[in-house]
């Protein structure tokens, strides 16, 4: 594998940081052989594609332990999410044994646009997307930029940092701030609270983690009352205001409750937080991974520099592959409402599923050379957004984000390093970075 990141382009690089470490093929079988995503060793945090690998090739529709079924096969994924009268999202049954009936987890989550089914579903994504048009998207483009440069400026004063703390996470939390209309003073909570949150879903909890969920979705949605009512006395403008948006959709027939409300609030902040942050930081450690690939992109960029939309072209193809390559999100969930089939196991109703979505992206029956990053992919449908009606709402400015970020980082830091070895998150579900320092020299 490392012989295929380098390349003619930089034909001594100097050494790297193990970042992705090997696993040999012993041990990846080893590993799944007994796969429990509830007991799941330090090393497949570190680099879980070789156990996927196996687990499609042997076991590709495997049965948990808790008797859940894992998916990793792409053509099963799709399935999957194309039958969403068979497949339902809600989270109910699954969550209430695991947060406790009452709590504040379960409220979140079982109220959260991505955990339900129509109508709520419907009634929720359609008021979110009537603000995140192509039009409303393209507008946000000036100030993105300009924050992304004011992120840059300050890194160049240093001479570097840190690519997740100083940059990667101060972007999405500041749109996604822009978009519910939060004030900037009010915004140091928010990445925190997102993180317990999203933390909480993985498939092992400890007490700790279990309780700073509920305490961050009780501080979080306490904070938002107050943000509703200033809002319900001052609107902002419902074609970029999300939050305004969903309030007068209320008075329009779209009812949502006042839990309604807020939790999808808390949802839209959390699903375009880290889902980004992950996306941005994968992509610019996954360079240092892959020299080749860095000095390719450099060179288009250079070359497209005078030509937007060629650039645009080249950075969004680059985009969608990291996404492919080191997918945010990890896991999805199902519930079969009845018995059914999938990849040629019978389920019965009520069987939870996992979707594997790591595991999909490197399908090598999708895919050609999956675990190779190429970032000219061309017809790169990954599923790192889902697909079917629960595809990803904010999937364009995802795009746009990362689209941004990670051009202008590289225009203007080409030769930036990580001096050590990044700290992953250590999570299943959401896989990322928590540090990554580095130099711009």
């Amino acid at each position: 594998m490392q012989e295929c990141r380098m390349s003619a382009a930089e034909p001594n690089p100097p050494a790297l940081p193990p970042v992705t470490p090997a696993m040999s093929p012993a041990r990846a079988a080893e590993i799944a052989a007994g796969f429990d995503l509830r007991a799941l060793p330090a090393d497949f945090y570190a680099n879980p594609y070789p156990v996927y690998a196996r687990l499609r090739e042997t076991e590709p529709v495997r049965r948990m332990p808790d008797g859940s079924y894992f998916l990793t096969r792409y053509a099963d994924l799709v399935a999957v999410y194309r039958d969403a009268a068979t497949f339902s999202s809600d989270k109910k049954v699954e969550f209430t044994p695991k947060y406790g009936e009452g709590s504040p987890l379960l409220e979140h989550h079982t109220t959260s646009l991505v955990f339900n089914d129509p109508p709520l579903h419907t009634r929720v994504r359609k008021l979110i997307m009537g603000a995140l048009t192509r039009r409303a998207i393209a507008e946000m483009e000036p100030g993105l930029v300009a924050l992304v440069d004011g992120l840059l400026d300050r890194i160049a004063q240093r001479g570097g940092g840190d690519l997740i703390e100083d940059f990667a996470s101060a972007i999405p939390v500041e749109i996604i701030g822009n978009l519910l209309g939060v004030p900037h003073a009010d915004r140091g909570p928010l990445r925190d609270w997102s993180l317990a949150i999203l933390g909480a879903l993985e498939p092992r909890l400890t007490p700790e983690q279990e309780a700073l969920g509920h305490r961050s979705v009780q501080d979080f949605t306490a904070y938002l009352r107050t943000l509703v009512a200033q809002r319900r006395r001052h609107p902002g403008d419902p074609e970029h205001d999300v939050l305004t948006r969903l309030i007068q959709g209320e008075a329009a027939g779209e009812q949502l409750s006042e839990a309604e409300l807020l939790q999808n609030c808390v949802f839209i902040l959390n699903a375009g937080h880290e889902t980004t942050t992950n996306l941005i930081g994968n992509a610019l450690v996954a360079l240092q991974e892959w020299p080749g690939e860095k000095a390719r992109l450099l060179h288009r960029l250079k070359h497209s520099a005078h030509h937007p939309s060629g650039l645009e072209a080249d950075l969004t193809l680059a985009v969608d592959e990291f996404l492919r390559f080191e997918s945010s999100n990890q896991l999805g969930n199902r519930r079969a409402l009845r018995a059914c089939e999938v990849g040629g196991v019978a389920l019965p109703e009520g069987a939870l599923v996992t979707l594997c979505i790591g595991a999909a992206n490197r399908d090598p029956a999708q895919f050609g050379q999956p675990d190779v990053l190429r970032l000219d992919r061309e017809s790169n449908r990954h599923l790192a957004f889902g697909f079917g009606i629960h595809q990803c709402a904010g999937l364009s400015l995802a795009r746009l984000e990362g689209r941004i970020a990670i051009g202008r980082f590289l225009q203007r830091f080409p030769r930036y390093r990580l001096p050590e070895a990044p700290t992953r998150g250590g999570r299943a579900r959401f896989r990322g970075f928590l540090k990554a320092p580095f130099s711009v020299a």
